[in-house]
């Protein structure tokens, strides 16, 4: 079930304020611009979908972005507990970074954890199936998939180029809490 953890960012040892209801965490999240949605993944795709048949199975919601934001290109990104890679591209994604860009998910399977660092405070947001999330564009965050990691989501990009993240070189992500840990 998705939610949303609360820290102060001086203090990762206790939780401001948690959620696990979609409509609070999305009132939540809304007061700081990020989007949260709980939308229909809904079509069976099996254990270990190719990108081709994600993006077809879930077109209509892609177009619908796009007519809504002008997004340019989007795909698929699958991580499995034996992807070779998993460990150093979790080690990368879990340094605190910004894009020019939002970044917007759309989970169709499997989870993940969005960590934002905005307000003098530390959003944790608990993605799971069904959860559509934009992070707007410079806003400090890390994201956590888990030591194994299990999830498919739809990423749509402004930048034809995709993912191009600016790395800021600060720790913090290393004192909150990770996911499954």
């Amino acid at each position: 079930m998705s939610a949303l953890t609360i820290f102060s960012d001086s203090d990762p040892s206790a939780p401001v304020w948690q959620s696990r209801d979609a409509e609070e965490i999305a009132g939540e999240l809304g007061k700081i611009s990020v989007r949260f949605e709980r939308w229909q993944a809904d079509r069976d795709l099996g254990d270990n979908p190719q990108p081709e048949q994600v993006i077809a199975a879930y077109q209509h919601e892609i177009d619908k972005l796009v007519a809504e934001k002008g997004y340019q290109s989007w795909d698929v990104i699958s991580m499995r507990p034996d992807h070779e890679q998993r460990e150093a591209l979790r080690r990368k994604f879990l340094s605190e970074h910004t894009h020019g860009e939002d970044e917007v998910r759309f989970f169709v399977a499997g989870a993940g954890l969005f960590c934002l660092h905005l307000d003098g405070k530390i959003f944790q947001i608990l993605c799971e199936k069904n959860d559509l999330i934009s992070v707007p564009a410079n806003t400090r965050h890390w994201f956590d998939m888990g030591g194994s990691p299990s999830f498919t989501a739809i990423r749509l990009f402004d930048n034809p180029e995709g993912w191009i993240a600016h790395f800021t070189g600060d720790a913090i992500a290393d004192a909150y809490p990770r996911l499954g840990e």
